[in-house]
């Protein structure tokens, strides 16, 4: 049974992502876990003194993360009804990254998908803080929905590699599951720099072929020293539904997500995008 944790602050954007995980795991047995984290609201000393002796403030705000949880859950049942599927409802006094620390200690999920959308609300900045601070520290996969994203079957699957990392079952298994689910093609691309790949990288892209037998699958080389721009070309020319990464500290991943600014770089994704740790 897979544990996919469904984070919410009760917006539209979060309840897309709630609603594209749903149907991703539409065919599987599934506990959702419904999370809700709150922390207290900073109010100005005078309405402190006014309120505080009528309201318990903290009171309330937990009170509100119930009651949003419990209607969240009560949305889902009248939408998506779906016997496979069971809900737990978790309203946390913490912060997002904490509490999601927190919960893999105690193993609660396997899988986190999440909203994206970001602090200016700009469509073109598809990532929040709270996104890209989950990818970096997150132990599971992550699966980045952007905001307002209907549901499409994820029939083409880009997979960019460097191939300079020593692939492991549990890194790829969730790309095959998904393409076998839906019976989807991997796109593997490829941006080079240099002519032809070192030994090490040969047999990186032979694990892969390994990997990948039982699915459909292409390898694609381009020739660019712009990645963001190379996959967001890619993935626009070729009708791609779903882009994964593997967070390796030692790739272009690295590079891409936590030593530069996302929106300088050009990486103005418009389809979900999944995060596979390499721990």
């Amino acid at each position: 049974m897979k544990k996919i944790l469904l984070p919410t602050d009760f917006s539209e954007n979060s309840w897309s992502a709630i609603g594209f995980a749903l149907q991703l795991f539409k065919n599987e047995t599934c506990t959702f876990y419904l999370l809700n984290t709150y922390t207290p609201v900073i109010y100005n000393l005078e309405e402190i003194v006014l309120s505080t002796s009528e309201y318990n403030l903290e009171n309330i705000i937990r009170e509100n993360s119930v009651n949003g949880l419990k209607a969240i859950k009560a949305r889902i049942e009248n939408e998506y009804k779906n016997p496979k599927h069971s809900f737990v409802e978790i309203s946390a006094f913490n912060t997002l990254i904490s509490e999601i620390n927190e919960l893999h200690k105690e193993h609660v999920m396997d899988f986190i998908v999440m909203g994206t959308k970001g602090a200016t609300g700009a469509k073109e900045v598809l990532f929040g803080s709270n996104t890209t601070h989950v990818f970096k520290s997150a132990k599971c996969p992550v699966l980045a929905v952007p905001d307002m994203f209907s549901f499409e079957v994820p029939h083409e699957i880009l997979f960019p590699s460097d191939y300079n990392i020593n692939f492991k079952t549990e890194q790829i298994e969730p790309i095959v599951a998904i393409a076998k689910q839906f019976k989807s093609r991997v796109n593997i691309l490829h941006v080079f720099q240099d002519k032809g790949l070192t030994e090490r990288q040969e047999k990186c892209k032979t694990d892969l072929e390994m990997y990948f037998k039982d699915t459909a699958y292409l390898y694609h080389s381009v020739e660019d020293k712009n990645i963001p721009k190379a996959i967001t070309e890619f993935q626009s020319r070729a009708r791609i539904n779903l882009l994964v990464m593997i967070n390796n500290k030692h790739s272009f991943f690295e590079n891409l997500f936590f030593k530069n600014k996302i929106n300088q770089l050009g990486l103005h994704l418009n389809i979900p995008f999944l995060v596979i740790p390499t721990k």
